[in-house]
């Protein structure tokens, strides 16, 4: 059997390696020609991965599985047509690592997330609440184990793709193990947490779909958001918002699959009560057939106190809450693990900067809506409004008269900046002030003794560089 993995630069060098391991015949087609590190070069070398062409596939015989992303710009048949005799078998880079990680964790809590919005959120969310277990978190601000309470950086400019889920559990293991220059020490984590963009691997105990806000398309408009995050139905216990489930993915016959909504009563979790607050807001939950790891079918009521000033962070703790109960999870550990998130400082974050407060929400996925959601948990008219950002950042590129007709019909003191700010400027019917610098903004809120709410779509590392 010959395996082909396409696209090197979201993590088919880690997939192809890990199968030669194993014993596989491995070729690669470097679609995006971004293969220049002399290690990886080498590692190809040592485990004979052969780095080919599409059109060589006109030499090959018999069978062939083709491992490509489920965003690649190339179709099944783009494939098919350089040599339509062979036994093709498709499968995503999930999958495959997915089947690698087959045999991995048995013996752990193991947690995948997905979703358009609140991912990382709800990662370190679940991180605090499962704290005492020593977590191994993936999410897209890097990964991370946390060892009685402390954390410890593996990598810290890591993507969400999946290969980079085995690629945290061996930055784990050779910590751990002395014998590949680690440090001495025993088991370091008894759960894990893996944040992933357009889908899951299925390793999950419990997937967690937070949301399907926007159905952004993918892989040049042929597939969509909702269809990769489809792959969420691959994990044991499914953990998805009532609305996203219901549009998306009613006929999916899945026998474990946990709803939440903020408002909708037939959902398996929702909030009977949201008293909202900047600095902490307390939520009433009520839940109904909550279907567990052990088999259970559970009912109860639980409120939490947390930092989620605004709808749609309440959204998130929702999902949170859903999957810790899905997991058997105390529920005095699921309080004081919420209790303990205070925001996450470059995302969604509330602080004090000399006289003004500042709430920041900087995301790579910011929308119109999130923007909406931002602006509407706004106690009063304190706050003047900062929105901008940059492009190029996720699959999903922000709608921009979308934004300009929020904009014309809001009676708020409005401030943009950034790349996407400066085309917003040039289309909205109201004069508004433009500072090119994001670093800027808080200077003007300081300076004009105003409190600031920060929109900015970007990576938090990209913008903490201006």
């Amino acid at each position: 059997m010959n395996t082909l993995v396409i696209d090197l630069t979201h993590g088919g060098v880690k997939i192809a390696i890990s199968l030669a391991k194993k014993g596989e015949k491995v070729y690669c087609y470097d679609i995006y020609n971004t293969l220049k590190d002399d290690i990886d070069k080498q590692m190809f070398q040592i485990y004979n991965v052969e780095l080919i062409e599409l059109d060589d596939l006109k030499e090959f015989n018999g069978d062939l599985t083709v491992i490509c992303p489920i965003h690649l710009p190339l179709s099944n048949e783009d494939i098919k047509k350089y040599n339509p005799d062979l036994n093709y078998n498709f499968i995503t880079h999930h999958q495959s690592i997915g089947e690698i990680l087959t045999n991995w964790g048995h013996d752990i809590n193991k947690i995948e997330i997905t979703g358009v919005k609140g991912k990382t959120s709800c990662a370190f969310m679940l991180k605090e609440i499962l704290i005492d277990s020593n977590p191994l978190l993936l999410s897209s601000l890097g990964a991370f184990v946390y060892e009685n309470r402390k954390e410890i950086i593996l990598q810290k400019n890591i993507s969400i793709t999946p290969a980079n889920i085995k690629e945290s559990i061996d930055l784990a293991y050779k910590l751990a193990n002395p014998i590949c220059g680690g440090e001495n020490k025993n088991q370091i984590y008894n759960c894990a947490i893996f944040e992933s963009s357009l889908g899951v691997t299925g390793i999950g105990d419990v997937g967690l779909l937070t949301n399907i806000i926007e159905d952004y398309p993918i892989a040049k408009n042929r597939l969509s958001a909702s269809v990769a995050k489809r792959q969420i139905f691959n994990c044991n216990i499914v953990c998805c918002e009532k609305e996203s489930l219901d549009k998306y993915y009613n006929n999916i016959p899945h026998k474990k699959i946990n709803s939440f909504s903020l408002d909708d009563k037939s959902a398996n979790l929702y909030a009977s009560n949201v008293d909202y607050s900047l600095d902490e807001t307390t939520i009433d939950l009520i839940y109904n057939k909550i279907k567990t790891k052990n088999g259970e079918a559970i009912n109860g009521k639980i409120t939490v106190k947390t930092f989620a000033p605004g709808s749609h962070h309440v959204l998130n703790v929702l999902g949170v809450v859903g999957t810790a109960l899905s997991l058997n999870i105390n529920e005095n550990k699921i309080i004081n693990g919420l209790k303990n998130y205070r925001g996450i400082p470059g995302r969604t974050n509330k602080k004090n900067i000399e006289n003004i407060t500042v709430i920041e929400e900087i995301n790579p996925g910011i929308n119109t809506k999130a923007i909406e959601a931002s602006i509407n948990m706004l106690p009063d008219d304190s706050y003047i409004i900062s929105i901008g950002g940059d492009y190029g950042i996720t699959c999903e590129e922000i709608d921009e008269n979308a934004v300009v007709e929020l904009i014309n019909n809001l009676d708020k003191d409005i401030l943009l900046t950034g790349e996407v700010g400066r085309n917003i400027l040039n289309n909205v019917d109201r004069k508004i002030k433009f500072i090119s610098n994001p670093a800027k903004i808080y200077d003007f809120a300081v300076k004009n003794n105003k409190n600031l709410l920060f929109i900015y779509r970007s990576e938090y590392k990209k913008l903490s560089k201006r």
